[in-house]
């Protein structure tokens, strides 16, 4: 296995070089040294000798409809041709900063499968009494009719939409009017915001190919941000310059008149442009494409001179201690919450063990709480409301498990995570904005067992496979650092398959399939929404066309704690041909690799390891002879056996034995290494699509 590392670049706004720091790793993989870096390898260049574009808003000629496919991406649907953003902070009247951000779009429109640019949201954060501002929208559609240019300009009072998304995040979003193939679109906005926290992150890579995507921000000395870069792609350009500037502050009474104050300060003006940055699409076993493409994003880190000193960013333990505090966190885990005593006893049933103990607890509160949420990390309501409604966010049932285990004298603590489709977190910076998850995590004879009441449909100790996203944090004291490999579970499914000849001589057959738990946690899915009936209708429907069956059951459906097994009993269907054709598979089997792409830039991520096996021994159909069998195989991924597939099979007097096993033991694999991946999964396919050949015996 090999090293999967976060890098991140560290820029302080007093320090003229950044510099490289490592982390600690996000996946740990013990043989190869190969690296992938989240951060690009930035190539410092001079931009005054640098042939750079220049846009203008609403300078669009007919001939820049000419392009009809662009040498980045001949297969684009659309290309952004522009995209300009600059942040500069600027005095207000509160004594204080203020973010001004804008930002310049121009793109084409190829054809109708690249009208997804033309929807455009811009968000902005809010704290419930203030809101950032959205000042100066413009967007105009431009299309070439008759040789002409024809612009569509949208009506901003009746054509921008307000989404609120959370307690500190609105969304105002757009539709460009009157796209069509061949159509230009262009905007220009500004964001004036006073949360000088919330420095404007700038992603250079996208759903579509960007030709010039360029981030300006002019940093004063006073203001530290800690700056995290990721991406695959090299800067074209990258520069800083260093300047005197003039501040004016202001501070209005409430007379209407105002106390004023200027002084000079450094200024670090940064510059980062990248050309001809290639789409990023999201492919098969991708955690989230945000991990992944090319950006940049600030972090406050402390406030200088000439205010008083700050540190913004504290260390986790102080963070945590600040969390447990937090009456939307765990304050409400420290009072004597003595009003869960009826509760405890009730969920409790008796039990004296601590196993029991915890094991009735989060039992009573999974199977008597509906989760209305899945990605909060703060309480949204009491946990008096939370136990009297029944129901809350992941945050909510989790903490008031965490109470409900505290209260029977049971050691329990909650856990901060990311979620793999909400993204990585830093094992170092507190970042709480990166978080979107809380379980419990309770101690049991001196072993850790991770619990989350508000999955209905996990038994106990298991976690939804989104929780294992590398790193996470306890909040306790100490604020531990823990890590949810995704490695650390596996997806075992073993199918067992006897085919024998009857009295009669007809072929009759039976399969018993048990799948991993996280199939199992699907197919209850399933059942719950339709039926047993009609879950075992669809399952026959993917059996091979040549077998009825006879006989089904579907096992183990109540029991969350163990897998679902499927039994099968079948016939085989008996004809008068010459030569049968049987994949020994059946059912079973990889069918199409999922690993289309002839390129990937990004890890392949997968959520488990895999431990796939199938049996098979069947009785050659009667009144036929072997003729042909597939080549038995054994295929290896690398040396280390990372993934291995077993192809086996043979033929004793009138029996066939036959096995097949895929075994990855591995989660995460290199863009480097893609390309054997690939082709090891060919392989696979492959094989599971070979036939066994019957040619039937001759008449003696």
């Amino acid at each position: 296995m090999s090293d999967y590392t976060v890098k991140v670049l560290i820029i302080f706004c007093k320090i003229e070089e950044p510099k490289l720091i490592n982390l600690p790793q996000l996946i740990i993989m013990k043989r190869s040294k190969l690296l992938i870096l989240l951060c690009s390898i930035f190539f410092v260049t001079n931009s005054s000798a640098q042939k750079e574009p220049k846009f203008k808003f609403g300078s669009i000629t007919a001939a820049d409809f000419s392009t009809t496919t662009y040498e980045i991406d001949s297969s684009a649907s659309a290309v952004v041709l522009a995209d300009i953003g600059s942040t500069v902070f600027e005095g207000n009247n509160k004594s204080s900063f203020s973010l001004v951000f804008k930002n310049y779009r121009r793109a084409h429109i190829l054809n109708k499968n690249g009208y997804d640019i033309a929807n455009v949201e811009i968000p902005l954060y809010t704290n419930g009494d203030m809101e950032e501002e959205l000042q100066n929208l413009k967007a105009v559609t431009y299309n070439l009719e008759n040789g002409k240019v024809v612009e569509t300009k949208l009506e901003v009072k009746t054509a921008v939409f307000k989404d609120k998304i959370n307690k500190n995040l609105v969304i105002k979003k757009f539709t460009f009017p009157n796209i069509k193939a061949g159509s230009i679109i262009e905007f220009e906005y500004k964001v004036h915001s006073d949360y000088i926290f919330n420095l404007q992150p700038w992603d250079f890579q996208g759903q579509f190919p960007r030709l010039w995507s360029e981030y300006r921000v002019a940093m004063p000395a006073f203001y530290t941000y800690v700056t995290l870069a990721q991406g695959y792609q090299s800067f074209y350009i990258k520069d800083q310059k260093n300047t005197r500037t003039a501040f004016h502050l202001a501070e209005t009474r409430g007379t209407g008149a105002s106390d004023k104050a200027s002084f000079d300060a450094n200024v670090t003006d940064y510059r980062w442009v990248m050309k001809d940055v290639p789409p990023l699409k999201t492919e098969s076993y991708t955690s989230t494409i945000r991990n992944h493409i090319a950006r940049i994003e600030f972090q406050l880190q402390s406030i200088g001179e000439p205010f008083t000193y700050q540190n913004v960013m504290n260390s986790w333990p102080v963070v945590a201690k600040d969390l447990l505090e937090d009456e939307d966190f765990g304050a409400q885990l420290k009072k004597d919450n003595s009003w869960l005593k009826d509760e405890v006893a009730i969920a409790l049933k008796g039990a004296t063990s601590p196993m029991e103990k915890v094991k009735n607890i989060y039992a009573w509160v999974r199977d008597n709480f509906t989760c209305t949420n899945h990605s909060r990390r703060y309480l949204e309501q009491s946990l008096k409301n939370v136990l009297k409604s029944r129901k809350g966010n992941e945050a909510e049932i989790n903490l008031l498990l965490i109470a409900l285990l505290r209260r029977a004298d049971i050691q329990a603590d909650p856990v901060m995570l990311s979620t793999r489709s909400n993204g990585f977190i830093h094992a170092v910076y507190p970042l709480l904005g990166r978080f979107n998850y809380v379980i419990c995590l309770t101690m049991i004879d001196g072993k850790q067992v991770y619990l989350d009441a508000s999955e209905s449909d996990m038994g106990f100790g298991k976690l939804n496979y989104e929780c294992f996203n590398g790193n996470a944090r306890v909040i306790n004291k100490d604020a531990t650092p823990i890590t949810l490999y995704s490695e650390s579970i596996k997806e075992i499914k073993n199918t067992t398959v006897f085919i024998i000849n009857n009295e009669e001589g007809k072929s009759i057959g039976s399969m018993t399939k048990v799948s991993g738990y996280y199939e199992s946690v699907g197919m209850r899915n399933k059942i719950k929404e339709k039926g047993k009936d009609e879950f075992l209708k669809d399952f026959k429907k993917g059996f091979n066309t040549n077998f009825d069956i006879t006989t089904s059951r579907v096992d183990s459906v109540a029991n969350i704690e163990e897998p679902i097994g499927v039994y099968v009993e079948f016939d085989v269907k008996s004809g008068d041909e010459d030569i049968i054709y049987m994949n020994p598979m059946l059912m079973d089997g990889i069918k199409e690799n999922p690993f289309k792409s002839a390129q990937r830039f990004y890890p392949v991520e997968m959520p488990y390891a895999i431990d796939e096996t199938y049996n098979m021994q069947m009785e050659i159909p009667k009144g036929y002879v072997l003729d042909e069998l597939p080549k038995q195989s054994v295929v290896k991924f690398n040396e280390e056996g990372d993934a291995v597939f077993e192809y086996r099979i043979s033929s004793y007097e009138s029996n066939i034995m036959f096995r097949s096993r895929l075994l990855v033991k591995r989660t995460i694999f290199l863009p480097e290494e893609y390309e054997n991946l690939r082709e090891f999964f060919n392989l696979v396919v492959k094989k599971h699509n070979e036939q066994i050949v019957f040619k039937k015996k001759s008449n003696p």
